[in-house]
């Protein structure tokens, strides 16, 4: 594993890479938008394939929140290319082909991989199924990793993106399994008063309607 391995509100390093689309800089390419980054174990395997056809499907959803992808692996540019036919050929979705549309990184040498942490050496030589979240700015927002015998859940991953950019917009936080949560719905929480006037005004905003509590560090609100 890489020695400095990007942490949570840290720079995305600069990193020059060779991919299905060319040769790129991150996180340059990508700035003014936010991207996922997503290694995967190899090409031709079962699990990643799902997984590709998965944020495929979902493509558009992540262009809509002005998010790109792009894949990553330690396979050859060569095998990428022909695992992108390959899916192409052979995976329909309601009839039609499903074509991979965004960029997958070929870290043949390992050097990409080694600098983001993505091998971890208890679960073999390949790349782990690692997510990294970053944003407009180059800062890592939100860092995953999955085991390589369980694929991602990309819904969740789309719905991580979407409550960044509603909490960066708004000042607020997302509960547990926001916008579906069992307590406030599909309310976003206010964070916490942090003195005793602010929370006082916490709870008369409370009972003027404005936002809803259950005490004066539990404040939830409808965007």
């Amino acid at each position: 594993m890489g020695k400095n391995i990007p942490l949570l509100g840290e720079k995305f390093p600069e990193l020059k890479v060779n991919t299905t689309h060319g040769s790129i800089t991150l996180p340059d390419f990508f700035k003014g938008k936010w991207f996922v980054l997503f290694s995967h174990p190899a090409d031709f395997t079962p699990v990643c394939t799902t997984e590709f056809v998965g944020f495929q499907l979902r493509y558009d959803k992540f262009k809509e929140l002005n998010t790109e992808l792009i894949g990553l692996s330690i396979d050859q540019v060569f095998s990428h290319i022909k695992w992108v036919e390959w899916i192409k050929e052979n995976i329909k979705i309601n009839g039609e082909a499903v074509e991979i549309k965004f960029p997958v990184i070929a870290d043949d040498t390992g050097r990409v991989s080694a600098e983001l942490g993505l091998i971890h050496e208890a679960k073999g030589t390949n790349t782990v199924r690692a997510v990294f979240i970053v944003d407009p700015d180059g800062i890592v927002r939100a860092i995953l990793y999955y085991p390589q015998e369980l694929g991602r859940n990309i819904d969740e991953i789309l719905r991580m993106v979407k409550g960044l950019q509603i909490s960066d917009k708004n000042g607020v936080a997302m509960p547990h399994n926001w916008p579906e949560n069992e307590i406030v719905k599909d309310h976003v929480i206010i964070p916490p008063a942090s003195n005793e006037n602010e929370a006082k005004e916490r709870m008369e905003s409370s009972k003027r309607g404005e936002i809803e509590c259950f005490d004066w560090w539990l404040c939830h609100k409808k965007l």
